[in-house]
């Protein structure tokens, strides 16, 4: 709590910290639209092969300018299973036979069909444009669409590796990872920086080297030590947090990304759901808020991890007919996947010793990275099931809630400054279990 006493001196929440979180919103708020353009960028309207006896100028125009095109589509394409037309098949002949059948449809599957060989039809009534139409990314093409959704989050996972060692330093760093990291001098200037954005003018006076030095002395003995990604995994308990925490963040962005970059898996109408979307965030990071300060960060995460499985899986298997149920559940899942994501960073971060706590926030936002390149990968699998990438994203958000139970609490406990910080609460902790054991067996 040493550190606490210098954030004291400048101001815990003043408005040095509130203008850093302003900027924090506005660089989310230019990305986040980026993310999201796919659904209306990539969406897939409605099609249908492109057929001869509808085009104006074929022979056969005159023999069936009498008929209206519903007919023609009867005659020329095959229905599927909800008796809509097909939108990858189209007869290999005219069926003229079907024109008479009064509301009846016979057995289908002796008729020869073929491709659509000579392109599809768009229904542009609400996407002019779309990659889909411009590429005919769709049918046997369908998984291109896919794999471009792809490349934009992988694209996203490449710079976020790249450009987090060349970006300016516009926001001010931790004064606390700037001392650790023997830059004491870099560290007392954010500190005097922070305490005069603050109001607090008295600080120079407090604030000097002299003061830094007594009160973080043995985080400055432990800064001599250089530490680099290795030593994330040379301690067996910092290893043990790191591969769990990056694991639980990989399902968590895959989950979340799976929903809010596949809108028109849940329903036709793309522009209602990605407003609805929008709008549960903000009161869900509320709830994250309370929940994170009442029932402290093991049991909030893993509650909303499993909530959001629980919620994936059950829109999966409603029908399409129910759509305000499909809604309902959807949007319960975004919401409770930004309630995991807020826990995932607090939690996350309390649980890494402050020396090498940017090292290793940087390699569970790589992990995170990965589940949200994958997420529009999985939908390939759709070729084989429907269902299948929507099960993915539910079992792996409640194998996470299931992994979080493994990690210790963090509300109200001490930040840890070194590795050997994290490794002494282990074996403190072993230590107090045996005790504990002992006393039970040596009560009576």
């Amino acid at each position: 709590m040493a550190f606490q006493d210098l954030l004291d001196q400048v101001g815990g929440l003043g408005r040095f910290q509130v203008l850093q979180m302003v900027f924090l919103c506005i660089s989310s708020l230019i990305v986040y639209p980026h993310i999201i353009l796919e659904n209306f960028t990539a969406a897939i309207p409605g099609h249908h092969c492109r057929i001869h006896i509808l085009d104006n100028d074929t022979d056969s125009a005159d023999s069936t300018e009498a008929l209206s095109q519903e007919a023609l589509l009867r005659i020329s394409i095959p229905l599927d299973s909800n008796l809509r037309p097909e939108k990858c098949h189209r007869f290999l002949h005219p069926q003229w036979q079907l024109l008479h059948l009064n509301g009846t449809f016979p057995n289908m599957t002796n008729l020869d069909t073929e491709p659509c060989v000579d392109g599809w039809v768009y229904d542009r009534s609400s996407f002019s444009s779309t990659i889909v139409t411009e590429w005919d990314l769709v049918c046997e093409s369908q998984s291109l669409k896919s794999m471009t959704k792809f490349l934009f989050m992988a694209g996203m996972l490449v710079g976020s590796i790249i450009y987090g060692h060349l970006s300016d330093r516009w926001l001010a760093e931790s004064a606390r990872w700037l001392i650790i990291t023997n830059k004491p001098e870099e560290g007392l200037k954010e500190l005097r920086k922070a305490a005069h954005r603050n109001g607090r003018k008295n600080a120079e006076a407090t604030l000097n080297m002299e003061v830094v030095k007594s009160i973080l002395q043995e985080e400055l003995e432990a800064a001599q030590t250089k530490t680099s990604v290795f030593d994330l995994f040379r301690t067996p308990n910092l290893r043990k947090r790191i591969c769990l925490l990056s694991f639980v963040r990989f399902a968590n962005y895959m989950s979340f990304f799976g929903l809010i970059l596949h809108l028109q898996y849940v329903g036709g109408n793309v522009f209602l759901f990605q407003v609805i979307f929008g709008a549960v965030n903000l009161p869900a990071n509320c709830v994250a808020f309370l929940a994170l300060n009442r029932l402290g960060r093991r049991v909030s995460q893993s509650f909303f991890m499993f909530l959001l499985g629980i919620s994936i899986l059950a829109t999966t298997f409603v029908p399409q007919e129910m759509q305000t149920l499909r809604v309902a559940l959807s949007s319960l899942g975004v919401a409770v996947a930004s309630m995991a994501l807020m826990c995932s960073f607090a939690h996350g971060n309390e649980l890494v010793p402050t020396i090498i706590r940017v090292t290793a926030s940087g390699f569970m936002g790589i992990a995170a990275n990965v589940g949200a390149a994958l997420s529009p990968l999985l939908m390939i699998l759709t070729v084989y099931s429907p269902h299948l990438p929507w099960i993915i994203y539910g079992v792996c958000s409640i194998l996470a809630g299931l992994v979080v139970s493994i990690l210790p609490e963090t509300r109200n406990k001490p930040l840890p400054d070194s590795i050997q910080d994290v490794e002494k609460e282990r074996k403190s902790s072993r230590k107090a279990k045996q005790e504990d054991t002992f006393m039970k067996v040596t009560q009576f």
